[in-house]
C-alpha cells in the first residue's frame, strides 16, 4: 500500500486550504489533497468578491453590525469581530500574492480598487475581480503553491476517513492522518500526518438544485463527525436567490453584485416585488430574497422569476459582469437587452464542525477552516462575501496555531493498511446512482427553503432507510468515489434534519411553517456524536 508522510495534511484545495498551505510551507512538509484538479473547489467558481473594511467612509463597527443583523441574532460576536478586524490584512496579503482585483479611475486620475455592495451591507466594501473573483484568487494561489518545495500536491484524491487514536485502539483523542482513495489508480493510500486541516467546503450537493460544483459533498464535516467532533447549526443552509434557470446552465450562479449595481427582481409580467418583502428591496439579506422568490414562484405556479439589469448601459454590464454576460449570451440571452431567468439554489452551509478562533476542533491535531467549519461568524444567515473572508482569516489563524504546536506533536504510531480482504468489486453500481438521486430530491422537497415537522420526519424516514442500505453496501464492496460521497451526503442529510427538527422557531435560513415566530433567546444547535462527551469549547 502506498504511504505518504507529512507534517500537515490539508484536505481541500480551495481558498482556505491553499492559503494555509502557503503560510505553513516555510516551516513544515505539507500535503494538499484535491478531489479533482486543484481548481475543484467552490472558490474557483465564486463570482462576487471578498468583504472587508477598505474604504475610509466604512468602519469595522459597521461591518460587524451588518454581519450581526444578517446573522439573525445567532452570530458569535467574538468570531465576527475577529474576522472583520483581520479582514484588511487578509486582503493585503492576497494583493501581495498578485490577485488582480478590479480598479476604477477617478476624475482626478487616481486608480483605486473598485468596491461594490451586496445584500445586507450598509457600505460598498466588497473587493472583487470583475465577476470572477474566485477564479482570480484560485489561479493566483495555485500558481504560488506550485512553486513551494515543501508542498506536495495530490490531485484526484478523495479522503475516506480520518485515522484517529480511537480507531488505532490507543488512548487519547488525536488524529494521525487519513485513508485516501486515489481515483486514478483506484488504490487506497495512507497519508500520515501530525496535523490534519479540513478545508473541504460545504455540503450543498445534498440538494437537487445547487450553485456548487460536484465536489461539495460535505466530506470534511462527515469525517469529523465520525471521528467524534461536535457539529453545529447544520439547519442553516443558504439558498442563493439567483441561479440561472436554463436546461444547459447547470449550477451557474448569477452574482449578487448584479443586484448591488442596480439589478431588479421581477415577476414574469415585469412587475417588481421585493419591496413588499423588505425595505432594502433587492438588497435584503439572502434568506429573505430566496424566500420571496420561492413564495412568488409557488403563488404564480411558474418555474422561474427574472433579474433585470438591462436598464444599465451595455458597456457597463460587459465590463462589470463579463462572465455572466458571456455565459448568458452563449445560451441565447442578451442581458443588456432582456432579463435573466433565475431560481434559488442551495449555495452555502452555514454550520459545520465546531471550532475555536484558531480552527481547532474537539480532536487533537484536527483543524477545520472555511465552509467546513462552524466558527460562529455566520449565525443563522451568511452575509454576502463574508465567506471568502472567513477562508483567509481562519486559514492564517490556524496556520499560526499549528506552527506554534509543531514541535509538541506526538510521534505518529504504526498505522495499518486499508483492509480490503473481505470486500469485492460491486456489480450493482446502479444502487449508488439511484440512492444519490433520491437523497437530493427528498432533501429539496422536504428540507428546503420552507420546512414543516411533517416534511422533516418524512426525510428522516428516508435517510434511515438509505443509510441502512449504503452501510451494507459499504461493508461488502470496494470503495469508489461515488460511494464515499454518497455515504458522506447521507450523514450530512441526517445532521441537517436533526438540527432542523430540534429548532422550534423560524430564524434566518431556517423557516418552518409550524413555528413561524422567532424566539427571544438565540441558541446554537450543537449535536454530539455517539457517547462522546466533549470537554470545553474546542480547547
Amino acid at each position: 500500500m502506498t504511504r505518504f508522510k507529512h507534517d500537515i495534511l490539508i484536505i481541500g484545495s480551495g481558498a482556505a486550504g491553499l492559503t494555509a498551505a502557503l503560510h505553513l510551507a516555510p516551516f513544515s512538509k505539507v500535503g494538499v489533497l484535491s478531489k479533482g484538479s486543484l481548481t475543484a473547489a467552490n472558490t474557483f467558481y465564486a463570482q462576487g468578491g471578498v468583504a472587508a473594511v477598505l474604504d475610509e467612509g466604512d468602519s469595522v463597527e459597521a461591518h460587524i453590525n451588518d454581519t450581526l443583523i444578517a446573522g439573525g441574532g445567532l452570530c458569535r460576536e467574538e468570531a465576527v469581530r475577529f474576522t472583520v478586524e483581520n479582514g484588511p490584512d487578509a486582503i493585503r496579503w492576497l494583493i501581495q500574492q498578485g490577485v488582480g482585483f478590479s480598479r476604477e479611475i477617478h476624475q482626478d486620475g487616481r486608480r483605486e480598487y473598485h468596491l461594490t455592495r451586496e445584500g445586507g451591507h450598509s457600505h460598498r466594501r466588497v473587493i472583487h475581480a470583475a465577476d470572477a473573483t474566485g477564479f482570480a484568487i484560485s489561479s493566483t494561489l495555485i500558481d504560488k503553491v506550485q512553486q513551494q518545495e515543501n508542498v506536495s500536491l495530490f490531485e484526484s484524491r478523495v479522503a475516506i476517513d480520518l485515522i484517529t487514536s480511537q480507531k488505532l485502539g490507543l488512548r487519547g483523542k488525536r488524529v494521525f492522518g487519513a485513508y485516501v482513495l486515489n481515483n486514478e489508480t483506484h488504490e487506497v493510500e495512507v497519508h500520515e500526518a501530525k496535523f490534519v486541516l479540513l478545508a473541504t467546503g460545504g455540503a450543498s450537493k445534498a440538494y437537487l438544485y445547487t450553485s456548487n460544483p460536484d465536489v461539495a459533498t460535505g466530506d470534511g464535516i462527515a469525517m469529523a463527525w465520525r471521528a467524534g467532533c461536535r457539529v453545529g447549526n447544520m439547519e442553516f443552509n443558504q439558498f442563493h436567490p439567483t441561479c440561472l434557470y436554463h436546461p444547459e446552465a447547470r449550477s451557474f450562479l448569477i452574482t449578487e453584485a448584479i443586484r448591488g449595481e442596480g439589478g431588479l427582481l421581477k415577476l414574469p409580467n415585469g412587475e417588481r416585488f421585493m419591496d413588499r418583502f423588505h425595505d432594502m428591496g433587492e438588497l435584503a439579506p439572502r434568506d429573505i430574497v430566496a424566500r420571496a422568490i420561492d413564495h412568488e414562484m409557488k403563488r404564480l405556479g411558474v418555474d422561474c422569476l427574472y433579474l433585470d439589469i438591462s436598464h444599465k448601459p451595455k458597456e457597463f454590464i460587459k465590463s462589470h459582469f463579463p462572465t455572466v454576460y458571456d455565459r448568458c449570451k452563449s445560451l441565447g440571452i442578451d442581458i443588456s437587452q432582456e432579463p435573466i431567468p433565475v431560481v434559488p439554489a442551495a449555495h452555502y452551509t452555514c454550520g459545520g464542525v465546531l471550532t475555536n478562533l484558531d480552527g481547532r476542533t474537539d480532536l487533537g491535531g484536527l483543524y477545520a477552516i472555511g465552509e467546513t467549519a462552524f466558527t460562529g461568524l455566520h449565525g443563522a444567515n451568511r452575509m454576502a462575501s463574508n465567506s471568502l473572508l472567513e477562508c483567509m482569516v481562519f486559514a492564517i489563524s490556524a496556520s499560526k496555531d499549528i506552527r506554534n504546536l509543531l514541535n509538541q506533536a506526538p510521534e505518529i504510531p504504526a498505522i495499518p493498511d486499508w483492509d480490503e480482504s473481505q470486500v469485492t468489486d460491486s456489480d450493482e453500481a446502479v444502487v449508488i446512482s439511484h440512492n444519490w438521486e433520491e437523497l437530493r430530491r427528498f432533501m429539496w422537497d422536504y428540507v428546503g427553503i420552507v420546512r414543516t415537522d411533517k416534511r422533516l420526519q418524512r426525510a428522516t424516514h428516508r435517510v434511515n432507510l438509505l443509510k441502512q442500505e449504503i452501510l451494507e453496501y459499504y461493508g461488502n464492496f470496494k470503495v469508489n468515489n461515488d460511494l464515499i460521497e454518497l455515504r458522506n451526503l447521507l450523514q450530512i442529510a441526517e445532521l441537517i434534519i436533526r438540527c432542523a427538527l430540534s429548532r422550534k422557531e423560524s430564524r434566518g435560513l431556517h423557516y418552518t411553517l409550524d413555528y413561524p415566530d422567532t424566539m427571544q433567546e438565540a441558541k446554537d444547535t450543537l449535536i454530539v456524536p455517539g457517547n462522546y462527551a466533549a470537554d470545553a469549547w474546542a480547547d
